[in-house]
């Protein structure tokens, strides 16, 4: 099962990503595919269960021989205090070349619902500030999603409790069409990462972000190394 930050090494000997680092070839470009949905059952912190629906589809940048991305994820959801129908959508960036979220967490408190998610892959984790544990957490303010620092998520909410591999096992969640609490915990199982088992509440190594991904920052439509004159200069001569 792939993980949501697997990150792909594809780097060129100049150092940068060409396109917004997604493919090198003219040929690839984008490619769409209709999208699916399905419905979970999502253990709350305090044993309440929502039914969250889900939909995606595939779309955006890709390499040749890849099957094309998440393009945009959507989830909807009815409060339980309330009775107040709530969406949440991870939307397509054209700088990432994808959706710029997976989601790995939906929670509530005292009527107000969290949003728990990961950058989309290494461009999209630089886009989002490089965060360590590697979440952006939302809050829903009662018109609009907030992001929110980590130290404002309530202590309570510690459980990934969400289907996390949507792409890897899409054909399982649309098949099934009604995802019960009992069978995400066994999809999720196979992930092998502990910061996509549970919500992790301090850093990880630094050496082990490194590894999933390396800094590099947008620079003229495409990402390139800090304090990398090559790959800068490279680009400077594609553009004039």
């Amino acid at each position: 099962m792939k993980t949501p930050l697997a990150i792909g090494k594809q780097i060129t000997k100049l150092g940068l990503l060409l396109m917004m680092g997604v493919t090198m070839s003219a040929d690839a470009g984008f490619f769409g595919l209709g999208g699916t949905s399905w419905k979970e059952e999502v253990l709350l912190h305090d044993a309440q269960k929502i039914i969250v629906e889900r939909s995606q589809s595939r779309g955006g940048r890709r390499e040749i021989g890849q099957p094309p991305p998440v393009k945009e994820h959507a989830i909807s959801f009815t409060l339980p205090s309330s009775n107040e129908r709530i969406t949440w959508t991870s939307e397509y960036g054209e700088d990432v070349g994808r959706a710029n979220f997976d989601l790995l967490a939906i929670h509530v408190m005292k009527g107000v619902p969290y949003i728990v998610a990961t950058p989309n892959l290494c461009l999209s984790y630089n886009k989002w500030g490089r965060p360590n544990p590697p979440y952006v957490i939302f809050k829903y303010d009662g018109k609009a999603w907030q992001r929110i620092p980590m130290s404002e998520l309530p202590a309570e909410f510690k459980t990934i409790n969400v289907a996390v591999s949507t792409l890897g096992d899409e054909d399982k969640l649309t098949g099934l069409g009604f995802v019960s609490a009992e069978k995400i915990k066994e999809l999720n199982s196979d992930v092998k990462q502990p910061e996509y088992k549970t919500i992790l509440r301090e850093a990880l190594p630094q050496k082990r972000i490194n590894q999933m991904c390396m800094e590099m920052v947008p620079y003229k439509g495409s990402w390139v190394m800090p304090n990398d004159p090559i790959a800068r200069k490279f680009i400077d001569q594609q553009k004039r």
